[in-house]
């Protein structure tokens, strides 16, 4: 007898092994479904905050996120409410199941679930259904596969990103989110039980149709966490009485064109790292839509802001909104072609400066002049005699500038822009004269490269918008002395009416038509640059750099720093005198030509200049004279006005008006002249 029940015994061991290597071998041979889902691409700021998400291919959101990443109190409810042995079972609870099947039997109807949250993931995987018994039994089946061949804190993730939420939003993090507006890594008791709720019927319990429902059912994941040790009764109560939000709030959409750049560049990454302070841009980005705001609907603008010390980009707003509208917002102009307008006409003065064409107070004539077949005027169409090299820049005068480049050759001026970073883009095979006054194609992010050039003492640094690009130094393109100078005579321009005279470096352009406004500066820390105008490239009447784009720079600097950093010293070397005591060669500038012109101490007419209009006052024609000797004769239309004159200003008694040429010879015989018209 005994025998016999060994026998029964051995034969039920070897049935129930058997058994159960069959039923492993069952749940091994399980095909699962793929276990990675696809989740947003991310693009963040230089302190890993989200400045824009992109949908996944169904047009749902779904953003990556593990269990570490999520507030505890949160995985602590979710445990609570849907499967308080999910560290423990293995894969499917059998005492969970017994209660569930027992409490319908008894109340003809399902109280309670049976789901481990290892089952949901994989009802979530297949996107199965939850009341067939073949959906059932299939569940069962992948979540013991599934717990076979993951661990725990992996299934944990699969749900964080698949737990349904409402509409598209798919996962804890689009959720949170959507819903509050934040990272799930801090979230209120009452954000967290919402959360919890929410999945078990997300279309029926979404809070932006159902508050009424979601804030039962967050009432109820509330109560729970109380039964169960997770939170304490004050705390849900004070958690019941948080309003359950009614809207869906956007998702970050910051720097929009840059992050497509981003994406386009590098389309297998789901993380896109920059170096821009999402703070920042989105302040910008407010800054820029009030810069157009009752300017019509087709102005636009763009603004970029670097740190000229390190390279890297902190803010880059394309366009005054993204959006296909009248303004093209979806054109991104900090990377378009446009006229760069006056804006060059730092980087003329500091070749110059170094090729020992001049000096900030060297003498340079502003009157018309032709250059060939070219002959350019000032933007105002006056013009001021001989003025200091300082003044002409800071007064943005062309007739200088044109004649420095001539001096240098323009291919001088492209050259150095090359070394610069900049991929100018002009006419023909040869660049001409006009590249200096803005006939040449470039970016704002060329220009904005440009000037931190000029900040960073003449040493090109590349601008870099993520955050682990090589940020090594490039090459010289002026000297440091130069840029100093060039910076100095900058920090010198008069600021917009109501901004701070705070000795910003900057300077204005506007492109021939009114087709681009400029404004352009940097301190001794940061570099920002302003672009205004229609991004078809038609015409803005009456838009000038001085008058849209520099209040719109002055108070991008207000807003990102509320003290400007000081501009660096002179270096050691630099020859800071008057004109007077500059060597004789550097006194006043003399073109490569002048070996065809007269003595460099010849008189010349500095007032009134050739071609200029000039109104006759009541004590007659203000003249004035430059080098030469005494005493001076004037003489208007050949016949002597003047004679014997030792001063070098004089007022002319005129017959009349209308066209005259003025000439004035000195006392060796030397002599200059000019003609204008008398009004």
């Amino acid at each position: 007898m005994r025998a016999r029940w060994l026998l029964v015994l051995a034969l039920g061991l070897w049935l129930g092994a058997l058994g159960r290597d069959r039923f492993d071998e069952w749940i091994d041979d399980t095909v699962l479904p793929p276990v990675v889902v696809e989740t947003s691409i991310e693009v963040l700021d230089r302190d890993g905050d989200l400045l824009r998400a992109y949908t996944v291919a169904d047009g749902r959101w779904r953003l990556a996120l593990t269990p570490d990443k999520v507030d505890p109190v949160y995985l602590q409810m979710l445990l609570a409410y849907e499967d308080k042995r999910f560290r423990d079972h293995s894969g499917v609870d059998l005492r969970s199941m017994t209660r569930a099947v027992l409490q319908a039997m008894w109340n003809g109807r399902v109280i309670s679930g049976g789901s481990t949250l290892t089952m949901q993931v994989a009802r979530l995987l297949e996107e199965g259904t939850t009341g067939q018994v073949g959906g059932k039994l299939r569940q069962m089946r992948v979540a013991l596969a599934l717990e076979r061949r993951l661990s725990k804190d992996q299934i944990l993730q699969l749900y964080l990103h698949l737990a349904p939420f409402g509409g598209n939003l798919e996962g804890v993090r689009a959720a949170s989110i959507s819903y509050f507006g934040k990272e799930p890594r801090r979230l209120t008791p009452a954000e967290a039980a919402l959360l919890v709720a929410i999945p078990q019927s997300p279309e029926s319990r979404r809070p932006d149709r159902a508050a009424d429902r979601a804030e039962a059912a967050r009432n109820r994941v509330l109560a729970r966490a109380v039964e169960e040790g997770v939170l304490d009764a004050d705390e849900a109560k004070a958690a019941r009485r948080e309003e359950v939000p009614g809207l869906r709030k956007p998702f970050p959409a910051l720097a929009p064109h840059l992050a497509d750049r981003a994406k386009a560049d590098l389309p297998t990454v789901l993380v896109h790292h920059l170096t821009l302070d999402g703070n920042l841009q989105k302040t910008l980005e407010a800054l820029a839509l009030e810069a157009v705001e009752g300017r019509g609907e087709r102005l636009q603008v763009a603004i970029l802001v670097a740190d000229h010390a390190s390279g890297e980009i902190l803010a880059s707003v394309g366009s005054a909104g993204y959006q296909a509208d009248l303004r093209q917002g979806f054109v991104d102009m900090t990377t378009a072609l446009r006229s760069p307008g006056s804006t060059l006409k730092p980087l003329v003065y500091a070749l110059a400066f170094d090729e020992g064409l001049g000096h900030p107070e060297t003498m340079i004539d502003d009157r018309p002049m032709s250059f060939g077949a070219y002959a350019p005027q000032n933007f105002d169409k006056l013009y001021l005699g001989t003025i200091r090299m300082r003044e002409a820049l800071q007064l943005s005068r062309n007739i200088p500038v044109v004649a420095l480049t001539e001096a240098m050759g323009p291919a001088r001026l492209i050259s150095a822009m090359q070394k610069a970073g900049m991929q100018p883009v002009f006419p023909g095979d040869q660049p001409g004269l006009a590249i200096a006054l803005g006939g040449v194609g470039v970016t704002l992010t060329d220009m904005v490269q440009l000037y931190a050039t000029l900040a960073r003492g003449g040493v090109v640094r590349p601008l870099s918008w993520r955050l682990d690009a090589d940020g090594a130094e490039g090459q010289r393109v002026v000297s440091e002395i130069a840029a100093w100078q060039v910076g100095d005579i900058l920090a010198g321009l008069a600021p917009p009416p109501g901004a701070p005279g705070n000795r910003l470096a900057y300077k204005t352009g506007t492109s021939y038509g009114h087709r681009d406004a400029w404004a352009i500066g940097y301190d001794g820390r940061h570099v920002v640059g302003v672009w205004m105008g229609r991004a078809d490239g038609t015409p803005v009447p009456g838009a000038f750099g001085a008058d849209v784009a520099a209040p719109v720079l002055f108070q991008a600097f207000n807003r990102l720093k509320g003290k400007l950093d000081p501009q660096p010293a002179a270096p050691a070397s630099t020859l800071l005198v008057a004109n007077a005591e500059l060597p004789q060669p550097l006194q006043r500038f003399r073109s490569r030509v002048a070996v065809f012109e007269g003595a460099a101490d010849a008189p010349a007419v500095a007032f009134p200049p050739d071609g200029a209009e000039v109104e006759l006052l009541a004590a007659g024609l203000k003249v004035k004279v430059a080098g030469g000797t005494a005493p001076f004769t004037w003489l208007a239309d050949g016949v002597p006005v003047v004679v014997g004159l030792d001063a070098r200003e004089a007022m002319l008694a005129m017959p009349g008006t209308g066209f005259v040429t003025l000439s004035v010879i000195d006392a060796e015989g030397r002599s200059d002249r000019v003609q204008v018209q008398v009004r």
